[in-house]
């Protein structure tokens, strides 16, 4: 039978922005509420979960559709997030997702303050041929900042350019779901999916694999430069000088979901280290200063009365990746051996506490602590202080000459100066158990985002910021095939079976979460961590953190985007004057 119903997310955790800073990072408590309605508080922290039949529905709402263009003061952001590329198909980043967020729209995202993905581009967004279609009707008239029409053509294009480009930087892992897209006509767009039923779908249209390019403009089968980049976004670029300086200036004919643009443009000023951004907005030469500061510099700004210093919800993760084939280990056993005693071997609380002042908190699974279905895994598996006893005889029983030498890279720009700080301290604590010797080398971030995807890095920091405030953006990108790690976990080209993500046996659990609800999909999401700790796994979580934005005193608008999203609206910036 035919069936439609609102599209339902089960609100399972709810609580104050001020309990999240509390806990010093992304935690919240475990009071559990249950809702069909999505919550409107930014501090808030929700789980999508599948409606009980396989239609949905969104449609845009009147209010708050159309943008204006820009008033008020420019606003100057400072930052250490570097791009890789402005083209979505080339990147899948925090520093580039900043800037394509402002550039392009999305058919659907998450406006601020909300938990639940609208229409931005779309009119409306259903569910179709019961769940097995997803379908999408264009707003009309809408252009691009070139003044060429934005049609389903072009976000049908879009999508499937993500996929055939297939860029080892870009963010073809997200649209692991989708089997083919098409635009019948200039106002509807089909996307049909592998698994039905996927209610996160309606959240990947939001993510980095989203925006919606010009196929008049943007070559179908390779990645256009930086500086011809155009969107239908809130601003259009002005100037572009790639991690140095931007300029960017409101898109008078933006219709997007986004509202008003608070500001008369945005300069965007990249810094090479996070004291010289701390100088920046101390003394008033930029007015916001988002990504990223050092500990020390927060704890010092936020004793200065020209300033601001604001915390939202966290959710970001820092861990550690292995790269299956190139790890040190004459065979499978000796790898995962040596993954296991470095996992008994680290000391989460002295990482928080020693290098980052307790700003970042343990984290003992991918899926941070407050989200429904989250499990203290690693701790589980390996306890929450080292083990050297545990550790030896696990590289005993399999053999593994001791010391074993670690080439460990990591990246000092990207996720802020305290790296230095938190790699020498990994290697000490590695060292002082008598089982490794740690090789320590770094590079910069756009020369690491592409040398770690070839093979380059045996084993490398990463840390990650959600797509969308769900479990499933936790595990799907790190563990599905064509995944975002790329460290021969689950290679798409490989034979089926053989890899280890058929040996754990965590690809069915994957579409359960994804398409179940209730307890079948909270249980499928803790047996994936459970198997991540106990299984081959191919990351070490170490860490998880909330987000801190210092700002002048008369700089207005920054807190209202500090959700958990991690969505930076530059658009909703303003000053008092």
């Amino acid at each position: 039978m035919h069936k439609s119903a609102k599209l339902t997310l089960i609100t399972a955790l709810g609580v104050s922005v001020a309990m999240v800073v509390a806990a010093c990072g992304s935690g919240r408590t475990d009071n559990t509420t249950t809702s069909s309605q999505p919550s409107e508080s930014s501090s808030s922290q929700e789980s999508s979960a599948p409606a009980d039949s396989g239609e949905s529905s969104a449609t845009s709402s009147a209010a708050g559709d159309t943008g204006s263009a820009g008033s008020g003061a420019t606003i100057a952001i400072g930052t250490t997030d570097k791009v890789v590329s402005l083209d979505p198909a080339g990147s899948y980043d925090n520093g580039s997702l900043m800037l394509e967020l402002q550039l392009y729209q999305f058919l659907m995202n998450i406006p601020a303050g909300q938990s639940t993905p609208t229409p931005d581009a779309a009119q409306s967004c259903d569910f179709t041929d019961n769940g097995a279609t997803y379908t999408c009707k264009m707003k009309e008239g809408l252009t691009f900042s070139n003044g060429d029409p934005l049609t389903a053509k072009d976000v049908a294009f879009s999508f499937q350019r993500v996929v055939d480009i297939n860029d080892p930087n870009g963010p073809a892992s997200l649209l692991g779901n989708m089997k083919s897209v098409a635009a019948p006509d200039d106002s509807t767009v089909v996307f049909t999916l592998v698994n039905a039923n996927d209610q996160t779908w309606p959240f990947v249209l939001g993510t980095s694999a989203g925006p919606i390019v010009d196929s008049k403009v943007y070559p179908a089968d390779k990645l256009l430069s930086d500086e011809q980049a155009v969107g239908s976004g809130p601003y259009k670029l002005d100037s572009y000088s790639k991690n140095e300086l931007v300029s960017l200036v409101p898109n008078a004919s933006y219709n997007g979901n986004g509202g008003d643009v608070k500001n008369a443009g945005v300069t965007l000023q990249y810094f090479t280290d996070a004291s010289n951004l701390k100088l920046a907005v101390q003394q008033g030469d930029v007015d916001v200063a988002w990504r990223t500061l050092d500990p020390q510099s927060i704890t010092d700004l936020k004793s200065n009365d020209k300033v601001k210093v604001l915390e939202g919800p966290g959710g970001e993760d820092r861990y550690i990746v292995f790269n299956l084939k190139t790890m040190p280990g004459d065979n499978d056993a000796q790898k995962l051996a040596i993954r296991r005693a470095i996992a008994y071997s680290v000391d989460r609380q002295a990482l928080a506490t020693k290098v980052f002042q307790d700003q970042y908190q343990p984290a003992y699974s991918m899926v941070p602590d407050g989200f429904p279905g989250h499990v203290d895994a690693f701790k589980d598996e390996f306890g929450d202080a080292p083990n050297k006893d545990a550790a030896a005889k696990a590289l005993s029983d399999a053999g593994v000459t001791t010391p074993v030498t670690l080439p460990i890279e990591y990246n000092p720009d990207h996720y802020g100066s305290a790296s230095d700080l938190q790699f020498n301290e990994i290697k000490s604590q590695l060292e002082a158990t008598g089982l490794f010797k740690v090789n320590l080398q770094s590079s910069e971030w756009t020369t690491y985002s592409k040398e770690r995807t070839q093979d380059a890095y045996p084993i490398y920091q990463l840390g990650w910021y959600p797509d969308f405030p769900d479990a499933d953006n936790y595990l799907t990108p790190f563990l599905a095939p064509n995944n975002f790690v790329q460290a021969h976990y689950c290679d798409a080209d490989a034979a089926e079976g053989s890899r280890p993500c058929d040996t754990d046996g965590v690809l069915p659990l994957l579409t359960t979460e994804q398409t179940q609800s209730g307890d079948a999909r909270i249980s499928a999401i803790e047996q994936i961590q459970q198997i991540s700790a106990t299984g081959v796994m191919p990351t070490l979580p170490l860490l998880q953190g909330k987000q801190i934005a210092v700002t002048g005193t008369d700089v207005t608008g920054v807190q209202d985007t500090l959700d958990a999203t991690f969505l930076f609206r530059f658009w909703m910036i303003g000053k008092n004057s």
